[in-house]
């Protein structure tokens, strides 16, 4: 085998060129065998092999220094530098995390998991380099579906200013997760129809040098198209046309499927686990075809990831004109989601609370100044969602409960969730955020009577005397586990508040609770600092009523494990009530 005696760069050289097609389908063996014990990004990673091992024949990395967009294609550059145990041996599957990491080589520079990024930043690397005197070739990798965001675009514009080396390699597969959307994609088109031929070529209207390859999978064209501009002395983009998946026919048949996938039967593509449960995406779906059919004002916006919503590509074509991609584009969902409402349209905004960090400024300018009743449902804002350091999402209550005129709702059931969702579509008063409860779907049946347009008013759902708990969203179960677990260890009747409203403070029940409580605990889903306990804790400032705020530090986290974050953070029900003990000892 090749790929075992490949600990670096170096040994990608030794190869003869006519035998690393070999190596290209050593290495996607060894991606498939993985992928179907592991998941992961699959079709990105499939695409790229032969363009990653044509960059590591030409360039010398890490003094030629690659820059991957959004890694979901970093998989074959990470086995070509020192990594390949990690995806050869299943005990070492987890040595690395699926982005790059410069805590993991000397050939990655950032950590990146996002996207649209890498042009602007190899266009700072390539800044210092020529300030520095130095020489190497910088070369940003992006993929057509990241062009569509903004910083990509920004970055191509500037690069053409740069006035020094800087190759950016497009990998164009004619999708992002999903299909794209965009009029930068009918020009890819026309490139790719024209070999790269065609007058109208967005890459040159920047100001950019262009070459086109149209065999982006052919290792040996790659490889001469690469050396063709090692070493410019300006800005050239070399756009590349392969296929997503390459190597696995389902995944070359089915490409938004096979995008990530989680553990699966090679031999027919099924997954090893089947989820059965319902999810708050399939909730939402539901509840907004249903509604669309009623209402042909309501529409459903994502942002390069439609089944966050869950409209997979049989919904959305059911949806038609009612459904909006914008592509990797979360600030125009948001600006876009302002106008439809600014014009009495019904927009619903889906998008990962990882995401939402991209959209603060179109959230506070475009649409809370103006008070636009737009609605944004945030996924995964949660210690039980996506937990890689670069999908963090537990930053969207320090951010978004701040912004002034936004209500932003903590539902703690599917049928809390469907009541703000529908209060927030027919209601013309206020933007509205609605964060979903993490962990699996809660159902209790309950009809929910409330008018959620009386805002900041909470539900005292037990009443007690002593202590209250205050327990946002996620963690209205924790406070009820809590109060149980003091009322079996120190005697006590627990208050239990459902608050609902994370942007504000129901001042007349709080302040009702200094009649007979004398210790008001505060649970919430997020990072402590600048979050919804301090707000309470604020209120009580001057009072002798004894605040514990419990939520998450202030810490970037990567590939933890839930129950031990918990425990660090002093969330489990068991250190909740010692602390409370100790204030009543």
């Amino acid at each position: 085998m090749y790929i075992e005696k490949i600990n670096g760069p170096e040994d990608v050289k030794k190869i003869e060129v006519s035998e690393l097609p070999k190596l290209a389908e050593e290495m996607r063996h060894a991606l498939l065998i993985r992928a179907s014990k592991h998941g992961g990004h699959f079709g990105p990673n499939f695409g790229m092999v032969e363009a990653t091992i044509a960059l590591h024949y030409v360039f010398d990395s890490p003094k030629d220094k690659i820059v991957f967009d959004v890694s979901h294609q970093s998989y074959p550059h990470k086995m070509l530098t020192g990594r390949k145990d990690a995806y050869l041996y299943e005990e070492h599957y987890d040595d690395v995390s699926g982005y790059t990491n410069p805590h993991e080589s000397a050939h990655d520079f950032f950590t990146v998991g996002h996207t649209s990024t890498s042009v602007s930043l190899a266009c700072g690397l390539a800044k210092a380099r020529d300030l520095n005197g130095e020489d190497g070739n910088v070369i940003a990798v992006i993929g057509d579906g990241s062009l569509s965001g903004g910083e990509a675009l920004e970055g191509l514009d500037y690069a053409a200013e740069l006035g020094g080396n800087l190759i950016i390699v497009v990998n164009d597969n004619d999708m992002s997760i999903a299909e794209n959307h965009g009029g930068i994609y009918k020009n890819l088109k026309l490139l790719r129809e024209t070999n790269g031929q065609a007058e109208c070529n967005l890459f040159c209207a920047m100001g950019l040098d262009y070459i086109y390859v149209d065999h982006g999978n052919d290792v040996a064209e790659l490889i001469q198209a690469f050396e063709s501009v090692k070493d410019s002395k300006k800005a050239v983009v070399v756009h590349i046309n392969t296929l997503k998946g390459k190597g696995y026919a389902l995944a070359e048949q089915h490409k938004e499927q096979w995008h990530f996938n989680g553990p699966f039967h090679i031999e027919t593509g099924k997954p090893l686990y089947e989820m059965e449960e319902e999810d708050y995406s399939d909730v939402t779906c539901n509840y907004l075809m249903k509604k669309m059919k009623e209402d042909p004002a309501v529409v459903a916006i994502t942002s390069g990831t439609p089944t966050v919503l869950g409209f997979t590509e049989d919904k959305r074509k059911e949806a038609g004109r009612q459904f909006v991609d914008v592509g990797i584009a979360e600030e125009t969902a948001v600006a876009l989601a302002a106008g439809i409402a600014a014009n009495g349209g019904k927009p619903v905004y889906g998008v990962y609370s990882t995401f939402v960090q991209r959209t603060f400024d179109q959230i506070a300018q475009d649409v809370c100044i103006d008070n636009s009743p737009a609605t944004i449902v945030t996924f995964s804002g949660s210690v039980y969602g996506m937990n890689d350091v670069t999908h963090l999402g537990l930053q969207d209550i320090p951010m978004m409960a701040n912004i002034p005129n936004l209500v932003y709702l903590a539902p703690t059931t599917k049928e809390e969730y469907l009541a703000m969702l529908d209060w927030s579509i027919e209601q013309k008063e206020h933007p509205v955020a609605i964060k979903l409860p993490g962990g699996e779907v809660i159902s209790d049946g309950k009809e929910v009577t409330k008018d959620f347009s009386i805002l900041n008013k909470y539900e005292m759902t037990r009443k007690g005397s002593k202590v209250a708990i205050v327990g946002l969203g996620t963690f209205y179960g924790l406070g009820n586990d809590v109060a149980d677990l003091i009322k079996e260890k120190a005697g006590i009747d627990a208050t239990v508040i459902n608050p609902y409203y994370i942007t504000g403070l129901d001042e007349e029940m709080l302040e009702d609770l200094k009649k007979d409580h004398s210790v008001v605990i505060t649970l919430e889903d997020g990072i402590l600092d600048g979050g919804f306990g301090e707000k309470i804790a604020r209120f009580y400032g001057d009072s002798n009523m004894k605040v514990l705020n419990f939520g998450l530090k202030k810490e970037f986290l990567d590939r933890y494990d839930v129950t031990e974050v918990l425990k660090d953070n002093h969330l489990t029900k068991e250190q909740i009530v010692e602390d409370v003990a100790r204030i009543f000892a």
